[in-house]
């Protein structure tokens, strides 16, 4: 069995997909990896999977450009005769969606990460490109060799609506889980309260947002250290740029503490996480800020309200609303034994629902679900030594 996953970033697969390749290497599987070189990618084959680079840009529209990768990822497809291919990420399912189709009905995975800035921008050029984007996915997902995976119900509804894919060809499964051993509780540190923004710093993330927030919290004299961790990404149009950040870093209203690694210590350095996005698939940070039990507030948004239950293990506030934003984060930061009752919920939540564990299986009954007989059992330890 062969099974190809494409990814227009080696870093996303790497931190998003990682347990569903191992766990499908585990049943036997050979496991290759078609995506844009990077910092992961030796790491990724150090795993033992192959990698296929694509030379493609995920931020790119140019049509000659986008021409040439869809036609790599087609050769792709032929030479390496994949029994299953799985696509993460929006341009790697249209591209990836119709190059199964033309190489013999490939049996495909499309798995939805999040609609991005394609769908949430409201500008005459990304409607009309999004309008594109809906005809070529429904050539390429409305068909019995594929099934598609959404991650929360509110894009599965979107596109059953719009008749791109079939009710009984789309499942929602909730993110890609959290490893529960890495992310884990830890008591809140000492002084002054942290509220932590982890994300890429795009402005569709709410940034902007939060730093209005914070410079509201710090007229009425409420106490708290406002924190950014993360960086920009050139490749997605709503980047802050690093100038922007720099300024509010100096401003003294926000701390920047950049790209981070080690997102366990970070969360231990916390006492509330927010995340005031517009639209996400489910966001990981969230995941993970629930698996470390703390108390969360983000918006009332698609994905977002999937992880949060209002009053439960955070709060939800309206998105592009920096005084509701603000209000919220100041009920927390004046009350440690909510954020405790709320962090513990929390790591309920996580437990009971965003294990690693459960994605992988229910991925994995996708997989059996397309195959059928051809699925391979997991091999065991002493067979494959």
């Amino acid at each position: 069995m062969r099974i190809l996953f494409l990814a227009s970033d080696a870093w996303y697969f790497w931190a998003h997909r990682l347990p569903i390749a191992r766990a499908v290497g585990k049943h036997g599987a050979e496991v290759l990896v078609m995506t844009v070189p990077g910092d992961k990618s030796i790491a990724i084959e150090r795993e033992g999977f192959h990698i296929i680079p694509w030379r493609v840009s995920r931020g790119s529209l140019n049509p000659l450009r986008e021409a040439w990768g869809f036609l790599q990822v087609v050769g792709a497809y032929r030479r390496s005769r994949a029994d299953l291919v799985h696509h993460v990420g929006l341009k790697p399912i249209v591209y990836g969606g119709l190059a199964a189709r033309l190489c013999g009905r490939i049996p495909s995975i499309n798995a939805f990460s999040g609609l991005g800035h394609l769908f949430a921008s409201t500008s005459l050029k990304m409607r009309l490109l999004r309008r594109l984007v809906l005809i070529l996915l429904h050539h390429a997902l409305r068909i019995e060799s594929a099934r598609s995976i959404f991650e929360n119900p509110d894009d599965h509804s979107l596109f059953v609506r719009a008749g791109v894919v079939a009710p009984g060809r789309a499942v929602v499964i909730r993110g890609a889980g959290v490893n529960l051993q890495e992310f884990s509780p830890h008591p809140e540190p000492d002084g002054p309260p942290v509220v932590l923004l982890p994300s890429r710093m795009l402005w569709e993330k709410g940034i902007g947002d939060f730093v209005k927030a914070a410079e509201k919290l710090r007229a009425r004299s409420v106490s708290g250290r406002f924190v950014l961790v993360g960086s920009p990404d050139a490749a997605n149009p709503t980047s802050i740029p690093e100038t922007q950040l720099s300024i509010w870093r100096d401003s003294g209203v926000v701390e920047w503490w950049g790209q981070r690694d080690d997102m366990p210590s970070v969360f231990a350095q916390s006492h509330v996480v927010c995340l005031p996005s517009y639209r996400e698939g489910i966001p990981r940070v969230l995941i993970e800020a629930a698996a470390s039990g703390r108390a969360i507030v983000t918006t009332d948004s698609p994905g977002c309200r999937e992880v949060v239950r209002h009053g439960e293990n955070g709060l939800l506030v309206p998105p592009r609303n920096p005084e509701a934003l603000a209000d919220a984060i100041a009920t927390l930061l004046g009350n440690a034994s909510l954020r405790a009752q709320m962090g513990a919920r929390g790591r309920e939540i996580a437990v009971q629902e965003f294990s690693e564990e459960r994605v992988v299986g229910e991925t994995l009954s996708v997989y059996r679900d397309l195959l059928g007989v051809r699925w391979p059992r997991e091999v065991s330890e002493s067979e494959r030594s």
